[in-house]
Order: structure tokens, then sequence, then C-alpha cells
């Protein structure tokens, strides 16, 4: 067990993490050349498309060092604020992380949360300073925010870069002389923490654990804390590239067990395994659940596919524990589902995963966050759907979620940073100098303000140069008011949202206009209203596909064709109480895009 090393990687998004984790595999020899690719870890054809890492993935190298032979468990973890949660779990089986800063951009937001949660979590730091070998690399500078940050001497600081290998061999030094080994009896009960799971259709459920105490064998009779449930250990064993099978797997060891389970709830991630016959006495703690931040319901396009929506949805909470999910119905769309996600990166790539992997079409409805609702006989109901809403006579007082913000720019885009945050409804909580021209500005803001386009706006201003990153803070009281799209007078409760007062009228009138060009022109006049209550904030008319009732009235009285205009204007009356709206995807998608 003093041989094993267990680390993960943190850094902000496009730091180079999973280019240097490639060179990690070269260099320790875990990868033939015929298997080198580019972001090797990175195995979703999603995550080479947008060079991005979604899931954390644990794979296991063989090192020798001053003539002894160590293994090290390395897991790659994602490195956007929409997948913290992914990291967190990551962190949790692991006793040491390497800390990757891009030696061109320094320090940014996503970087200082993780760290924070690393070291929480008592881990030992190891600074990397990547992309050595490019010309804009500034590594004086980035040492100095490092040192700073961290508090470590200059020459523990690694300078590597993941394209030319330089600097690997020192990381897999330091590996094992600065992390430590795990701490752990062999010969205690067995404890196991399960950190991630995959849907295999062939073998069922798959769960990858790191063992704490004890030791499992294959075909040992297990159990499942949180759910009670006893299996046999069918297959247990390692993660290289592929699974290697192993008879048995002692304290320290990061492995995977298949035991033939079917049904996806039956495992839990955070959940710890352990013998039938000699139990542990308590589960393994530190595990926290997750909490969504953004709320959309998500419906098939076919009605008859709703049971096909909840085994895929099912399975890929398996691999995604940061999806929550609930049944709801809606008038416009039929059934479906109310989705709870960590962000808008989360939800798009959800949708993704939906179509690609599951071949899933689906409608998202306008997302929106949970709120505190106050009624006047004192009671709190959490609302996350806009037509959850109670009748505005009975509400008291609506409170929203509220974020703490740290922004870290450099300090010539503080002005325009400011303007959008204030423009957000933002209160400045503090701003202060990190080093040289670098800023971290903090805001508390309502969340429900940055769920659209907060994030591509702040990257737009700051030439991408800013990085963000947030926390739930509290809930507050605010001016929320339901805003309603009415086509003929019906409400279309999948366009309906929760605004703040002061936006209501200026989004009502844009979401008219946009659906005016989205909704095609039926055979009757369409109204489209945008109502707060009983009141209409604004109006656009979509005209009627008319056909020329009077061409064949060669000169004669008007009254013949008045009569002829008549006779239409009667039929399309009639139309209009009959016939119904079909509101296009597209429309739902564009109202999503509004900024």
């Amino acid at each position: 067990m003093n041989n094993i090393r267990n680390f993960c990687i943190i850094a902000h998004i496009d730091h180079g993490k999973s280019t240097l984790a490639d060179r990690l595999l070269e260099t320790t020899k875990t990868l033939e050349a015929k298997d080198l690719q580019a972001q090797v870890l990175d195995n979703m054809d999603l995550e080479r498309e947008r060079g991005i890492t979604i899931k954390s993935h644990a794979i296991q190298m063989n090192y020798r060092h001053n003539n002894e032979d160590y293994i090290l468990n390395l897991i790659d973890t994602p490195g956007h604020v929409d997948f913290s949660y992914e990291v967190s779990r990551s962190i949790a089986a692991c006793e040491g992380a390497l800390l990757i800063v891009d030696a061109t951009q320094g320090i940014q937001a996503q970087t200082i949360s993780n760290l924070y949660m690393a070291i929480e979590h008592d881990l030992e730091i190891i600074p990397v300073m990547n992309k050595m070998d490019v010309d804009s690399a500034m590594p004086e500078e980035v040492e100095d925010q490092i040192i700073e940050l961290l508090g470590c001497k200059r020459e523990e600081i690694i300078r590597a870069s993941g394209k030319t290998g330089m600097g690997v061999e020192e990381i897999l030094q330091a590996i094992v002389e600065r992390i430590p080994a795990p701490k752990g009896d062999p010969d205690a009960p067995l404890q196991c923490l399960i950190f991630d799971s995959v849907f295999n259709p062939f073998r069922g459920i798959i769960a990858y654990f790191k063992i704490v105490n004890g030791t499992i064998h294959t075909n040992d009779l297990v159990k499942f804390v949180a759910t009670g449930k006893e299996y046999d250990a069918d297959e247990i064993g390692i993660l290289r590239l592929d699974m290697c099978p192993k008879d048995s797997l002692s304290a320290g060891n990061v492995g995977y067990i298949i035991s033939g389970i079917k049904i996806s709830k039956e495992v839990k991630v955070g959940d710890t395994i352990t013998h039938v016959k000699r139990p542990c006495e308590k589960a393994i703690e530190g595990f926290e659940e997750v909490k969504p931040m953004v709320f959309a319901g998500v419906y098939p396009i076919e009605t008859d596919e709703f049971e096909d929506l909840r085994a895929s949805l099912e399975k890929l909470q398996l691999n995604d524990a940061s999806l929550t999910f609930e049944p709801e119905s809606s008038v416009a769309l039929g059934f479906g589902f109310r989705c709870g996600f960590l962000g808008m990166l989360h939800m798009e790539i959800v949708q993704e995963r939906l179509d690609r992997e599951f071949n899933m079409n689906v409608i998202t409805t306008v997302p929106n966050v949970s709120y505190k609702v106050y009624t006047k006989k004192g009671d709190c109901l959490e609302v996350h759907n806009p037509s959850g809403l109670p009748e505005i006579t009975l509400i008291d007082r609506i409170e929203e979620p509220y974020i703490r913000a740290s922004v870290i720019t450099p300090s010539d885009y503080i002005g325009q940073i400011m303007t959008l945050c204030l423009g957000k409804r933002g209160e400045l909580v503090k701003q202060e100098y990190i080093s040289g021209n670098r800023m971290e500005i903090i805001f508390d803001m309502p969340l429900g303000e940055i769920v659209f386009d907060f994030y591509d706006k702040l990257k737009s201003i700051s030439k991408g140069y800013a990085s963000f990153d947030y926390h739930m803070h509290d809930f507050r009281p605010s001016k929320l008011i339901k805003l309603d799209i009415l086509l003929n007078g019906e409400s279309v409760d999948a366009l309906s949202s929760l605004i703040h007062i002061d936006n209501s009228v200026s989004l009502g009138r844009r979401m008219c206009e946009k659906l005016k060009e989205l909704i095609p022109r039926q055979q009757f006049d369409i109204a489209i209203q945008a109502a707060i209550g009983a009141k209409i904030i604004a109006r656009e008319t979509i005209k009627a596909v008319r056909k020329d009732v009077t061409a064949k009235c060669y000169g004669g009285d008007i009254s013949r064709k008045r009569k002829l205009l008549e006779k239409q204007k009667a039929g399309k009356k009639r139309m209009k109480q009959i016939g119904s709206v079909e509101v296009p995807q597209k429309a739902f998608l564009a109202v999503l895009k509004l900024d």
C-alpha cells in the first residue's frame, strides 16, 4: 500500500490538463504507440469536438522510481464551472492534486474555487506551470501568483509543457515523493467509496470505487449501504484504458465492480460498499448532495416516447450524478420531465448526449431557477416552474436565490464588467488587486439573471481574459412577476417565465416580436400577447393568409364586393374559434437565445 498514489488534476478550462495527462500516460508506458491520440482520456465525441472535459476519467499507471515500482491512479477532471460537482467527487477519492496553471494566462477563477475544495479535503497540492513552450508565457509573473495563492516555495513549482513533454519526469517524481500513500487497513472490515458509475448494455451497471479499508475478492457477497441491497461481485478489477479484471483488491486502490445490477436507482454515487458477513460500522462521509441551479422542462417530441425518455435520463444520471429529474406535464407539450442542471453548458451537454447516445429528440422549455414563495397564511413553497405559482392575491412575497460571484480580470476591462454586473442587478461586495494588473471583483447577483447569457457576455467583453466562478449565497425578497405569453387569448405555459418587474415590459415585447417571425401564418389572424396577470403589456398580430375573393368581380356595384368580403370575414371568424396554433420547436429555442 505504501507504493500507491491517488491524485487528480485541477485546472481552469483550457489550461491543458488533458494534454498533460496524455504525456503522463505516454511516459509511464501505459499506452502503446498505436493507441496514442490527442486527449486520450476524453472519450466522448462531444468532448473532442468542443475541446472540453465533461466527465472525470480514472486510469492506473505503473512507474518505477529508485528501483521501486509504484502504482499511480490518475483521475482527470473537468475545468468548466458547470462541472464542479465532478471535481468534488474526484477530490474525495484522492490524497493529492496537480494544480495546473497556464503560463500564458495565469490563475483564473475556477482554479481558485477547485483549489479551496482540495485544501478542505487536506490534499497535498503540487503546483505545475503548463504551456512553457509558448512564446507568450510569463513564467515569473505566474509563479508570483501561485506563491501568493498557495504560500509555497518558488522551487516547488514545476515548469512543464504538455505539448513537448518538458517537465513530465519531474511531475512523476513529485507525485511519488510529495503525495502521501493512502491510509487504511487492508484487514479491517471493507469500506469502498463509489465515485462514479456507467451503464453497459451487456454487463449492467459498472461502479467505480476507491477502497478506504479492507480487501475485496471476486465473488464476495457485498452490500451497498445507502440502498441496503446485496450483490455478488462477479468481476472486480483496475482501470487501464480498458478494464483489467483482478482476483482481489485491497485498501488504497481504485477499481471497478460489476455485479449484474440492472436498475439505475440501486447505484448512488457517494454510497459505501461493504461485506455482508463483516460489515463496516458506518458509511464514508465527506460526500455532498448536489444542488441543481437551473431548471427546465424536457419533453419528447413524439408523445409516445415518454417512457423511453425516462429510461434514457436514468442511464444518463448514472454517468452524470448532478442531473436530477421528476415527471411533469404541460398543456402545450404533453408529458415530460422537469430537469435540474448545474448551468447552461450542462443543460446543452445533456441535450446533446440524449440525442447522440440515446437517439432522443427533445424540446427544452425556457430555463429558470427555483424560488421560495411565501403565502399570506405563512406557508413556504418551493417553485421551479412559473405554472406552479399560486394566485397573485395569495402571495405575500417571493424570494429568489442570490449567488456570490467572483470575477478575475485584467484591470483594463473593469468598467465594462462592472456595467454588465450592475445591469444584471448585481451588488458590489468588494474588489481587490491579486497581483500586477489582475483584479478580483466580488458581486452578489440574482441567479436568475446569470442563467441565460451572462457567461458569454463576460467572455466577449473581456476578450476571453476574465474568468468567473460562483457559489450559492442566500435567498432574498424580490419584486418578481409571472410573464405569460398568450396565443389567441390562450396561455402557452411552456413559454411563461418568472421575471423581475423592471425587465418585464422589454422582455415581453421582444418575445412577441420573435414569435411573430417564427410562428407560421394560418388561415386566420393570430394575436400574440404578453401579459402580467390580466394586464396586456405587448401585442403583435400575425396576419391571415387570404384568398382574393373579389378577383371575379369586374366593375359593378361596390356592394357585391362587400358582400363577398363579409362572407370571407365570417368564415375566418368561425375558423379562429376552432383553430389551434402550433408553436414550432424553433420558437422555443429562439426564446432561449433572446439576449
